[in-house]
């Protein structure tokens, strides 16, 4: 199933800085863009995708502390990621949606690079039950959507025998910003559900039919873990920092199989990729035994050409660095590493990137 946008490029060099969940001004972003730190210190600017946050600040941080960059990172959601990179306020975007035609068409050239890969689990509030749940296309289409409104409901207790489930309530969380997180999560839904698909559909926001709204993935973690009976669709590095515990989905081979960095794995294993090397492709509900269905890459979005040399060749330092040298702290985060069918072209997309008024090749 191939994803409409762009190729895939570069990511950025810096150091870990404020991290917030509100989208700041264009005007503060700007200001802070054209800004660079003492002592030569190169200071970046980007926006975007809560779903990598704890690997994006983990790496910011930790390539900070050998190079003289610094990096403002606001997880504001993807939507608002393709928004500033669009308008030109930040250095670089984030998204774990490629940009849509419509979107290109207001940011043309716009260079996509994946830097992990991310499983969307099933994160639940269900005091007393001891055994972990177990799901499935169908019953997750129920239950966001609204028909499947109590826990021991047939369709659930099927995928469950011998569990107790009780008569409580379902409370779907969802998130109310524009999401990658949600555009995985429908992505998925809309694979295995015909009527999700054509009735509620697939997107970076939806109308949801029923549950409760929390920003951020932050925000639906919380959400579940207060509210007793709730489920929500969070990246897994969030679940396992709520201590929540999570759904084993059924893939399409049929298993049910719990989120992991191996699991992870196992669906890039599993996807072909076109031989021209297009790495615009879905991720969702692929093959294999060991697959779990629910995973995605994320990516940077970086301009076709930035006007600053120094920038742009941070920028390509931190990708490199980061796709190399940062695959063992991205395991450690509970993402999984590009593999090496998908890290080289994205190594090699930044070379494409061109700076200043010469329209230097970043990568010479």
């Amino acid at each position: 199933m191939k994803r409409a946008t762009g190729t895939i490029a570069a990511f950025a060099a810096f150091a870990l800085s404020a991290c917030g969940g509100g989208d700041a001004s264009p005007a503060a972003m700007k200001q802070k863009q054209q800004s660079s730190a003492a002592g030569g210190t190169v200071t970046l600017t980007g926006a975007g995708a809560s779903f990598p946050r704890p690997i994006y600040d983990r790496w910011f941080a930790d390539y900070a502390g050998a190079n003289p960059v610094r990096v403002n990172y606001q997880a504001i959601g993807s939507g608002g990621g393709i928004r500033q990179v669009t308008e030109g306020t930040v250095d670089f975007g984030a998204s774990d949606a490629p940009m849509s035609q419509e979107e290109l068409a207001k940011a043309p050239g716009t260079v996509h690079v994946p830097t992990v890969l991310g499983a969307v689990t099933i994160a639940y509030n269900l005091p007393g039950l001891a055994q972990p749940l177990r799901l499935d296309g169908a019953s997750l289409a129920g239950i966001f959507g609204g028909t499947i409104k109590k826990w021991n409901d047939p369709a659930i207790a099927a995928l469950n025998p011998g569990v107790q489930l009780p008569a409580t309530d379902v409370i779907p969380v969802h998130r109310t910003d524009g999401s990658g997180t949600t555009f995985i999560f429908t992505e998925y839904l809309g694979a295995v559900s015909p009527q999700w698909k054509q009735g509620v559909g697939v997107g970076k926001t939806v109308n949801w039919p029923a549950g409760l709204g929390g920003k951020g993935n932050e925000g639906v973690t919380g959400q579940v873990k207060q509210t007793p009976g709730a489920v929500g669709y969070v990246e897994l590095a969030y679940a396992r920092e709520g201590n929540l515990p999570t759904a084993a989905v059924r893939n399409a081979a049929g298993q049910f199989v719990q989120p992991s960095v191996e699991a992870t794995t196992a669906a890039a294993a599993n996807l072909q990729l076109g031989p021209d090397g297009d790495l615009r492709a879905s991720l969702v509900n692929l093959p294999g035994a060991q697959t779990y269905p629910i995973v995605a890459w994320t990516y940077l979005l970086v301009p076709p050409h930035m006007q600053d040399c120094t920038k742009a060749r941070a920028l390509a330092g931190l990708v490199r660095w980061s796709l190399t040298e940062g695959a063992a702290t991205a395991r450690q985060l509970h993402y999984a590493p590009l593999p090496d069918a998908v890290r080289a072209p994205a190594l090699a997309a930044m070379d494409g990137v061109t700076c200043g008024p010469n329209k230097e090749r970043v990568g010479q």
